[in-house]
């Protein structure tokens, strides 16, 4: 997915999500409903620019190519990570939702058994171009396997490790860490004089869920057993958390402020110099935004934990991105399949995918110059060769928040100069799997 944030409570998630929701209903329309001549389509957005604003004026033009070439005016609304997950929770028990919206691939599918998204059958990727122009990591995480996907991908990312050039240089340091422990010494010597090796968002329950995962993944441990039922205090999972939460608490090469960080404030603190390394999806066009020159930082794949890994180690980061879904009942499919078809064309692909920093899902539009600058080469590389896609489970979105969560609260203990230990790691893991739904 795509970086996420808290919304409402972890309870009040698993509760909206585990609602009945198939009376989602759709968009506005001035065809009095009838499907054969849609005339508007309501689209909700990811924020996927360094702010509203940048996405309103990115997808501004396109909306408009789009009906211009159709009739079909599209009303967009561009939400922030830290709202969507329950907007599109409260949207599928209300009957209040759009047409057409931008999901976060990891919850593709606990949306998908909520019933309320327009199943891709073989006649819908029909009517989008066909399945096979969508790149095979990029429909991995579409939904549960077995199932027809319930969205399709609009935007590939994946997490690397972007490091400070210049400070890297003063340090002495000649090259990127490869290894976690490289990373902790790194990290250390670029910490002082209020600057700090590495910058966290201890606050964002994506970010911290989606470090457990690909953590986890290199110390072997499945956050769900093979039938989908929640194990989050093996001893592989601790270690995962603990790790994470320690380049604060023991490292010490993360400011204890960042425990409050959420909505790219890290992003923020890495382009100012305050951090000499991040850990992050696609951050090349909010760097920019900042007025960070690409010349002025590289980007590596995430570390592993040896220096050859093997099996599931080999995973460096989730298969990040943003999935475009339908929502089932929308009185304007046609339309809403259309404006999907348009979106994922390669001529859209490649101005969209640029404008962010992402890597196309649609094959065909790789190809564009665009796609082989370094950050670009780096993303694909990951995608292709070491990313795995998060559980898709009924219940992942609440793993993101529920061990987002434990997360969080383990980074204001680690602020505040609490011990963070196996045992505080276990006992916050173990409140978080209580809370998950039963099966």
């Amino acid at each position: 997915m795509l970086k996420a944030s808290r919304t409402l409570s972890a309870t009040a998630a698993v509760l909206a999500l585990a609602a009945t929701a198939t009376a989602c209903g759709g968009g506005n329309t001035t065809g009095g409903g009838d499907d054969s001549s849609p005339k508007t389509l309501t689209y909700w957005a990811s924020n996927q620019g360094a702010n509203i604003g940048v996405d309103q004026k990115v997808l501004g033009p396109e909306l408009a190519k789009f009906t211009k070439q159709t009739g079909i005016k599209v009303k967009l609304e561009v939400i922030p990570w830290s709202d969507l997950l329950n907007r599109i929770l409260a949207a599928t028990s209300s009957g209040q939702g759009p047409d057409v919206l931008n999901i976060g691939n990891t919850w593709s599918a606990s949306l998908q058994a909520t019933g309320a998204l327009l199943p891709f059958n073989a006649s819908n990727f029909a009517a989008v171009g066909g399945k096979d122009k969508f790149t095979a990591s990029a429909l991995a995480a579409t939904g549960a396997a077995g199932k027809d996907p319930a969205a399709v991908p609009l935007y590939s990312l994946s997490y690397a490790l972007y490091y400070n050039k210049k400070l890297f240089q003063q340090a002495g340091i000649s090259a990127p860490p490869t290894t976690w422990d490289q990373l902790v010494a790194d990290g250390k010597k670029l910490t002082g004089d209020g600057h700090y090796g590495l910058a966290e968002e201890g606050s964002s329950l994506a970010e911290n869920a989606h470090h457990a995962f690909v953590l986890g993944e290199q110390h072997g441990a499945d956050f769900f057993d093979s039938s989908g039922k929640p194990q989050f205090t093996t001893p592989q999972a601790v270690a995962a958390v603990k790790q994470y939460i320690d380049f604060m608490a023991a490292d010490h090469i993360v400011a204890p402020g960042d425990a409050e960080y959420s909505a790219n404030q890290s992003v923020t603190d890495f382009a100012t110099g305050k951090a000499a390394m991040l850990l992050w999806q696609a951050a090349g066009s909010s760097l920019k935004a900042h007025g960070m020159d690409a010349s002025a930082y590289g980007v590596a794949p995430v570390p592993f934990q040896t220096a050859n890994p093997t099996g599931t180690a080999k995973t460096d980061s989730m298969v990040a991105g943003i999935n475009m879904a339908v929502f089932a009942n929308t009185h304007n499919r046609s339309g809403a399949l259309k404006f999907v078809n348009f979106m994922t064309s390669v001529p859209e692909q490649q101005i969209l995918n640029s404008a962010y920093g992402s890597v196309p899902p649609v094959t065909a539009a790789q190809s564009d110059a665009a796609f082989s600058a370094p950050e670009q080469q780096t993303l694909r590389q990951v995608l292709a060769n070491s990313a795995a896609p998060m559980p898709q489970v009924p219940n992942e979105s609440q793993f993101e928040t529920l061990v987002g969560t434990a997360m969080k609260d383990l980074f204001a203990d680690a602020a505040a100069g609490k011990p963070v230990t196996d045992a505080t790691v276990k006992a916050e893991l173990a409140k978080a799997q209580q809370q998950m739904p039963q099966s």
